[in-house]
């Protein structure tokens, strides 16, 4: 069945999800007949009329554009999302009903982050972005996380990550380490270690993972695995009263059999200042110690890569353990990955290769997944930057749950912070995100660029504070910024100045040496056992034990 009809006349929407659309249609083609089509991008629904663009039995592509549907179409839209939720599966909450558990961390993601890259991903496919979703948009439950630290408003990473990884709240810049110690102070942590969902999934005789876009050994990802008064002793050159490095505890721990896979950057907290540069990058370590072959020699059955190639070689069923250092510091952004000079994978080929690595295990797996280059990208003020990162972690989550199954697998997406990220004005519907603001003209146009009351055109993104104003043309690394001076001389005229640049870096209120956090609350979303438990506005602390309860963890068998 081939029709090439340009115009066609429709009557209702029977049914859309990402998968199928069926249109009834009522004109060119016999009443009640039904088209199937398949692999949907956008569609156009104006005054009843459909447009179909090759269509066929079979359609590569359809233009819709959500912003002209008429009322008919938005109330059944709406009356079919509802039917959609309540024939959701409804997940139990049992306790140890998880037997695997996924924690996706979108440092520094944001609620406005969130929305502005669901924009984003739906504009590069050519869509007008507001109407489309990220893949954690879709999950069933959704609920809210309070991100203040015992002694701070506005919190840091460490403190953050604290509370979600141990189920206790603590202070800003402290790894795993309860508030009654004081930050920076090794003498005053003894005794206050916490106690992490990894090191208690080890001691279950699960397997345990831990990926990051970040150094193994920055806040995130070291919450998990090691206790330290300051997040900044990831390597050994500042401690004292004989407490360790984050890196050094990363080799040492002793929980269950070890971490199974562990992928980032961060290779010279690892490498003593003596050895061999790296990529022309020297270690970090001023104790002589290589913890790269002390890890070699601790596990002789793992696997040790630095370079794409040697990952996309690695063979998973002859491979027990995992360790990649992909960089000396952190792994390129995703858009910039192309500069990398021994290649590196992305954050979703990491996921992938992590489950297929972790899933061996009949017990089950925790794995924490860390986008921790959305909030990079934030300080250093490159929205551009921020929302593609965030774009790959929606491949990422994905990627996990295509892998995995709601019945007997928790995932949870979620940010230890936002940032103070805004979108302005009153942009008309599918204007770039990245553009500067065309406000509608109420007819289906606009009215050209949105000026302010000094006369200048200003963009949709912004932030309240941070380095300011650069354009840095085609530059994919946000981090340049901090090779050029705080913009601090006010608005810019940006009539002809390319703001969906990648290079481009929003114009702040407060000039500052980096862009800072917020501290509004951020979102949770779920599916799997025990994902209803997130429901409602929660102290950020409460992921942790809802992942216990689900997985279990106390129950040592």
């Amino acid at each position: 069945m081939n029709y090439n009809i340009k115009w066609l006349q429709s009557d209702y929407i029977e049914q859309i999800n990402d998968k199928f659309i069926y249109f009834a249609i009522l004109s060119k083609m016999k009443k009640g007949a039904f088209m199937q089509v398949k692999n949907v991008r956008t569609f156009m629904l104006s005054t009843g009329v459909l447009m179909l663009i090759g269509c066929s039995s079979s359609v590569d592509k359809v233009d819709l554009n959500q912003s002209v549907l008429k009322a008919q179409g938005w109330y059944e839209l709406g009356k079919k999302a509802v039917e959609d939720k309540l024939s959701q599966k409804t997940f139990t909450t049992k306790r140890g009903a998880a037997k695997n558990i996924i924690l996706f961390i979108g440092d520094g993601m944001g609620i406005s982050t969130v929305t502005a890259s669901r924009i984003y991903a739906g504009q590069l496919r050519g869509e007008s972005g507001e109407e489309n979703a990220l893949s954690f948009g879709k999950f069933p439950v959704v609920g809210l996380s309070k991100t203040y630290n015992t002694d701070s408003q506005t919190p840091d990473s460490a403190g953050t990550m604290t509370a979600i990884i141990t189920g206790v709240k603590t202070k800003k810049g402290m790894l795993s380490i309860s508030s009654e110690a004081n930050v920076g102070d090794c003498k005053s942590s003894k005794g206050h270690e916490l106690q992490t969902a990894l090191e208690l999934a080890e001691m279950k005789g699960l397997s345990t993972g831990v990926v990051t876009t970040t150094r193994l050994t920055h806040a995130t990802p070291a919450a998990t695995y090691a206790h330290v008064a300051s997040r900044e002793w990831e390597h050994n050159s500042s401690i004292e009263n004989g407490c360790k490095d984050i890196a050094s505890q990363f080799i040492d721990f002793s929980y269950g059999d070890g971490i199974e896979v562990a992928m980032g950057g961060g290779r010279r907290e690892f490498m003593p200042n003596t050895a061999p540069k790296v990529e022309g990058k020297s270690g970090k370590r001023i104790d002589g110690r290589d913890l790269r072959e002390e890890w070699k020699h601790k596990h002789p059955d793992g696997v040790y890569v630095e370079t794409k190639a040697e990952f996309d070689a690695l063979d998973v069923n002859k491979t027990k353990k995992l360790l990649a250092l992909f960089n000396p510091s952190h792994m390129h952004y995703e858009a910039d990955r192309k500069n990398d000079k021994a290649g590196e994978p992305s954050l979703s080929e990491m996921t992938k290769k992590a489950i297929e690595l972790l899933k061996k295990n009949e017990k089950g797996f925790f794995l924490m997944v860390e986008a921790g280059r959305i909030d990079h990208a934030h300080h250093a003020g490159n929205a551009f930057n921020a929302l593609n990162e965030t774009a790959e972690l929606s491949k990422a989550v994905a990627v996990a749950d295509a892998l995995t199954n709601d019945d007997d697998t928790l995932i949870v997406v979620t940010a230890d912070h936002s940032h103070v990220f805004t979108m302005a004005g009153y942009p008309v519907r599918g204007n770039p995100i990245l553009g500067k603001v065309k406000e509608s003209d109420g007819k289906g146009g606009d009215k050209g660029y949105t000026l302010g009351a000094d006369g200048k055109p200003f963009t949709t993104l912004g932030y309240a504070n941070g380095r300011g104003f650069m354009d840095l043309k085609n530059e994919t690394n946000a981090g340049e910024s901090y090779n050029h001076k705080i913009h601090k001389s006010g608005r810019v005229d940006l009539t002809n100045i390319d703001t969906e640049a990648t290079g481009f870096h929003q114009e702040v209120t407060v000039p500052y040496e980096y862009e800072t956090h917020s501290g509004e609350d951020v979102a949770i979303y779920a599916k799997g056992p025990g994902a209803i438990l997130f429901t409602g506005t929660n102290e950020q602390n409460v992921i942790f034990h809802v992942m216990e309860r689900m997985g279990d963890l106390k129950n040592r068998e």
